[in-house]
């Protein structure tokens, strides 16, 4: 099954909180309930798949240092990077030019500068700080070119730091509210403590309040049970999914509901618990470890750091997938569909993790058919 390469045209529907995709839970749970009924057989419960042989993409960009997220200004990408700190906007050529250092960055581990969103002029960065990790914005000011970032305002503050299990993905959804993955900054418990912001999907306005039909009334928690979500997208009807690092055993693909409880720490992976909502798929971590993912109009697509591979699961059957430039282009931290259906992956082999090959870090471009 090839990469899908129809990206859904026209803006995302609006809905005060993405509807629960009855139809797809329950064929994630007759693949619990078949993992469950074997469950000597563990591997039997990873997601089949089979790679694929698609065109090379394109190199586009090259250079970069331990990039992490790409966000779109209009028809100009922005790329953050985790060490440096740097905000990079991406010209038409490929050419990257430093929009901005942000401050109070306190890069270690897997923390740094994370995830970028925009919405509406305003750039939003989810930053490690010295003792906590927080979301900021600023205008985005200038043409293209020339832009610039105005003084930050935080949106939210106090999610909880460490040297891994960040979290860090922030997106706008199509209810217009900003979403916030956290991890669980090595504090497992917390992940199942309403009262904690770690572990977690947040829900809030772009301004930083709580929405009135957020699940948990006065709370920014969205979802809960979560280890180190790093990936959240929603198809045109308005579902929402998130990739979520496991420990040893499973990494995950969710399909989030609101006030939903994915289970971590008490289960990893497919449980077949009804106290929990399983993944609609599963895999082995050295052939996974997902941290971006973006949805067209027909798959979810999977960038994987460990696996080195680019996954894509369809939409009409969550329970499979396809792989494809598995070791060719080394770790994969994000995916995003640009302006015109164009993806847009980026790799992340000098992290500190990979083994970087001339030019890396890079943008890789991959045209629609």
């Amino acid at each position: 099954m090839p990469l899908s390469l129809h990206p859904v045209v026209g803006p995302p529907p609006s809905h005060p909180l993405p509807h629960s995709p009855t139809g797809r839970r329950r064929r994630g749970a007759a693949l619990a309930a078949a993992c469950v009924s074997v469950s000597l057989l563990l591997t039997a419960c990873a997601a089949p798949s089979q790679t694929v042989s698609v065109p090379a993409p394109e190199s586009f960009t090259e250079g970069l240092e331990a990039p992490w997220s790409i966000a779109f200004h209009g028809e100009v990408a922005l790329v953050s990077e985790r060490d440096s700190a740097r905000v990079l906007e991406i010209a038409d050529d490929g050419t990257a030019r430093e929009v901005a250092v942000v401050d109070g960055v306190s890069a270690r581990g897997e923390g740094g500068l994370l995830g970028l969103a925009v919405h509406e002029d305003q750039l939003f960065t989810y930053v490690t700080a010295a003792d906590e990790n927080r979301v900021e914005r600023r205008e985005i000011r200038g043409e293209p070119g020339d832009l610039s970032l105005g003084e930050p305002t935080t949106v939210i503050d106090g999610i909880p730091a460490a040297g891994n299990h960040n979290g860090g993905r922030i997106a706008v959804g199509p209810d217009g509210m900003l979403y916030v993955t956290t991890g669980d900054a090595g504090d497992r418990d917390a992940a199942q403590d309403l009262d904690a912001l770690a572990g977690k999907i947040l829900r809030l306005t772009p301004e930083g309040g709580v929405p009135a039909d957020n699940p948990f009334g006065g709370s920014p928690v969205y979802s809960y049970g979560h280890r180190n979500p790093q990936g959240i997208a929603w198809d045109a009807e308005g579902a929402m999914y998130a990739s979520e690092f496991g420990q040893d055993t499973w990494d995950e693909l969710n399909v989030i509901e609101p006030g939903g409880n994915y289970g971590w720490p008490e289960v990893e992976g497919i449980a077949g618990d009804d106290d929990y909502i399983d993944p609609v798929q599963q895999w082995a971590p050295d052939s996974a470890s997902p941290s971006g993912i973006a949805v067209t109009g027909s798959d979810i697509v999977i960038a994987n750091l460990r696996g080195e591979r680019l996954r894509v699961v369809p939409l009409d059957d969550l329970s499979r997938s396809t792989e494809q430039y598995v070791g060719e282009f080394g770790r994969l931290r994000d995916i995003v569909v640009g302006e015109g259906g164009t993806f847009w992956m980026l790799t992340n082999n000098t992290d500190g993790r990979g083994n970087p090959a001339q030019g890396d870090d890079r943008i890789l471009r991959l045209g629609r058919d």
